[in-house]
C-alpha cells in the first residue's frame, strides 16, 4: 500500500545522515497521502543504514498502524498533529542537528541576520515555549504538536516552514518528505550562521525589513524570478 510514499520517506530520512543532520537514529522523517489520510513514518530506533521502504510504517491520522510491522517513531503524534493543523504540509522532518538544537536548548529563535536565512524564511525562526509538567507527562508528543500549532497561530508555515521545540529540536515541513529535508538543511546552516555572527558581534539585530522581503519574495513571492521557468 502506498510503495511510492515509502519509497521516497525511506529515501528521504537516508538524506538526514547523508547530510550529516543526524547521528544514531536520532532523526525522522514523513510524508501524507491526502487522499487516503495515511502518514508513512520511520520506524523507531532503525538505524538509516538499515533502512528499507518495506520498514516504513503506515498510521493513519488518530495514530493507529494500518501498515508494518515494527513500531513507528516515538515522535509520530507530534507528526500528526501538524498534519491535521496544517493541510498544505505534505512531510515533515525531525532531527537534532547541532546549530538549530543549540538555539533550541537556549530557548531563543533564530534571527534573520543575513540573505540566506531570508531564502527560505520570511522572518526569524520562531521557538516554541517550554511544555508545562502536567503536558510532558500526559500525552507528551501530542503536546509537543500542539505547542507548535499554537506557536503558529499568528505565523504562516508556507513562509516560516521551521520551528524550534524549546529544550528539544528542530522540526521542518514542505510539500513533499524530500522538502522538509532541504528545509532541515538549510535550517542547520542558518542557524551555523546565527551562531557565529552573534559570537562575532553580539549587538547585532535581524536585518533590515525590506532586504528581507526582497530576498524572501523573490524566490517565494507571486512575481518570484529566481531560477528557471
Amino acid at each position: 500500500m502506498l510503495e511510492e510514499l515509502k519509497n521516497k520517506v525511506c529515501d528521504a530520512n537516508r538524506l538526514l545522515e547523508e547530510h550529516k543532520l543526524v547521528i544514531f537514529s536520532w532523526g525522522n522523517v514523513s510524508g501524507i497521502d491526502r487522499k487516503s489520510g495515511l502518514v508513512a513514518i520511520k520506524p523507531s530506533g532503525v538505524s538509516y543504514a538499515d533502512l528499507h521502504p518495506q520498514d516504513i510504517i503506515l498510521v493513519d491520522l488518530n495514530g493507529t498502524v494500518v501498515e508494518g510491522k515494527l513500531n513507528p517513531s516515538s515522535d509520530t503524534l507530534t507528526h500528526l498533529i501538524l498534519y491535521k493543523a496544517f493541510s498544505s504540509i505534505g512531510g515533515i522532518t525531525h532531527t537534532h542537528s547541532r546549530y538549530a538544537t543549540v538555539f533550541a536548548q537556549a530557548c531563543r529563535p533564530i534571527p534573520p541576520l543575513g540573505t540566506t536565512h531570508a531564502d527560505q524564511f520570511h522572518g526569524e525562526v520562531p521557538v516554541t515555549r517550554p511544555l508545562r509538567k502536567q503536558e510532558v507527562e500526559t500525552d507528551y508528543e501530542a503536546n509537543t504538536g500542539q505547542v507548535i500549532v499554537d506557536r503558529f497561530s499568528k505565523l504562516n508555515v508556507d513562509e516560516v516552514p521551521a520551528v524550534l521545540v524549546a529544550n528539544h529540536g528542530p522540526f521542518t515541513w514542505g510539500n513533499t518528505a524530500a522538502e522538509s529535508v532541504k528545509h532541515a538543511v538549510i535550517l542547520e546552516e542558518v542557524a551555523h550562521m546565527a551562531h557565529a555572527t552573534i559570537g562575532l558581534n553580539p549587538q547585532i539585530i535581524s536585518m533590515p525589513p525590506y532586504i528581507l522581503d526582497k530576498h524572501f519574495q523573490r524566490k517565494h513571492g507571486p512575481n518570484a524570478y529566481y531560477g528557471q521557468k
